[in-house]
C-alpha cells in the first residue's frame, strides 16, 4: 500500500479516482485547495502526487514546485485539461514525471501509478545491495542518490531523468529505438509519451555537456545513440 498526495477541486471526479485507487489498495488524501494541499504535504509524507493543474487559487504548478523543493525523488502525475503542448512540456519541465489529459480513463491511471510503484519496489531492493556510482566521461552517477557529478558541479537528477541515463549507460555506443526506450522506460509506446521523452533528453543532454567525448545523437525517424567511452 502506497500513500498518495491527491490534488483536485472537481468533487465528482475526486470521488471516482479517489475509490479507484483505494480499491487498489492505495491510501489517498484528497486536497480541493492549493494552499490546502501545500500545508498538508509539509505536515505529512506521501510516495506519489497526482495534481490537477488547473485549481481556484495556487495551481497544480506551483504546488509541484513546492513539492519539488522538498523531495526531488517523489512521482509526480500532472492531470489536466489544458491540452496544449506547451502545458505538458511546462510541467515536466517543473519536474512532473507524467501529465494526463482531461478527460482521461481511470484505467490509464491506475496503470501509470501501477507502473511507478513497481518501479518504486525495485529501487527499494536495490537499496538493499551495495550499487557503487557509476563513472563515466568525466563524470560519477550515484544512482542511489539521484546525482549527478562533474569536477565544476553536482546536479540532483529526477527519478526520470536518472531513469532515462541509466538507460543510456547500460545501452552504449547501440542504436536505441525509440519505441523500446518508451516501452523500457514508461511501460508503453505512446506519442505523447515520445516528446515528454525527448524533454527529458533535452535535460540529460544538457547535463552532459561539459564532456565534449559524451554525446546523445538524434538518429532521424529511428531513436538515438549514447556515444561514449564506457
Amino acid at each position: 500500500m502506497a500513500k498518495i498526495f491527491y490534488v483536485e477541486d472537481d468533487l465528482n471526479l475526486s470521488i471516482v479516482v479517489k475509490d479507484c485507487l483505494i480499491t487498489a489498495g492505495h491510501e489517498v488524501q484528497h486536497f480541493d485547495k492549493g494552499d490546502e494541499a501545500i500545508e498538508g504535504f509539509v505536515k505529512d509524507k506521501f510516495d506519489m502526487c497526482i495534481l490537477d493543474v488547473m485549481l481556484p487559487n495556487i495551481d497544480g504548478f506551483q504546488i509541484a514546485k513546492h513539492v519539488r523543493s522538498l523531495d526531488q525523488k517523489i512521482p509526480i502525475i500532472f492531470i489536466s485539461a489544458r491540452i496544449q503542448m506547451e502545458d505538458k512540456l511546462e510541467g515536466l519541465g517543473i519536474g512532473g514525471d507524467d501529465y494526463i489529459f482531461k478527460p482521461f480513463s481511470i484505467d490509464e491511471l491506475l496503470l501509470k501509478v501501477k507502473i511507478f510503484f513497481r518501479r518504486r519496489a525495485a529501487y527499494v531492493e536495490e537499496a538493499t545491495t551495495t550499487i557503487q556510482p557509476i563513472r563515466f566521461g568525466h563524470f560519477v552517477f550515484d544512482r542511489t542518490n539521484l546525482l549527478l557529478s562533474s569536477p565544476t558541479e553536482t546536479v540532483r537528477l529526477t527519478q526520470r531523468e536518472s531513469d532515462l541515463l541509466k538507460y543510456f549507460i547500460e545501452n552504449p555506443n547501440k542504436l536505441l529505438r525509440r519505441e523500446d526506450m518508451l516501452v523500457a522506460l514508461w511501460g508503453q509506446d505512446d506519442y505523447f509519451l515520445g516528446r515528454s521523452m525527448d524533454v527529458f533528453i533535452s535535460r540529460v543532454r544538457k547535463y552532459l555537456q561539459s564532456d565534449a567525448t559524451i554525446q546523445i545523437q538524434n538518429i532521424p525517424r529511428v531513436g538515438f545513440k549514447f556515444i561514449c567511452a564506457i
